[in-house]
C-alpha cells in the first residue's frame, strides 16, 4: 500500500460520526437554513451563505454578523461575532 492510500484511510477512521451526525433545525432557523435534518457543520456553512447573500457582515468590523429579521429570533440581539455563531446554532439544532 503506498504512504498517501495508507494516508487516505487513516483520515478517513478518524471522521467523527457524532460530528456529521445530521441534526434537525427548531422553526425559527428553519426559516434561514431549511427544515431538513444536516449536520452542524452544514447548518453553519448555510448560515453563512445567508449571512454573505443579505450582505449581513459588518462594513467595518468584518468579523461582526448583522441581524435582519430572521436573524434577530435567532441571536437575540442586534450583532455577534462570527466566533459567537456556532455556539447560537447549537441551541437551534436537536
Amino acid at each position: 500500500m503506498s504512504a498517501a492510500a495508507a494516508t487516505k484511510k487513516a483520515s478517513a477512521k478518524k471522521a467523527n460520526s457524532a460530528f456529521m451526525k445530521p441534526l434537525k433545525p427548531s422553526a425559527d432557523l428553519a426559516k434561514v437554513i431549511g427544515s431538513s435534518p444536516l449536520p452542524r457543520t452544514e447548518a453553519v456553512k448555510k448560515m453563512w451563505d445567508y449571512i454573505k447573500k443579505h450582505k449581513l457582515q459588518d462594513a467595518k468590523n468584518r468579523r461582526n454578523i448583522n441581524a435582519d429579521e430572521n436573524l434577530k429570533v435567532i441571536f437575540k440581539k442586534n450583532q455577534v461575532t462570527m466566533f459567537e455563531l456556532a455556539k447560537i446554532l447549537s441551541k437551534h439544532l436537536s
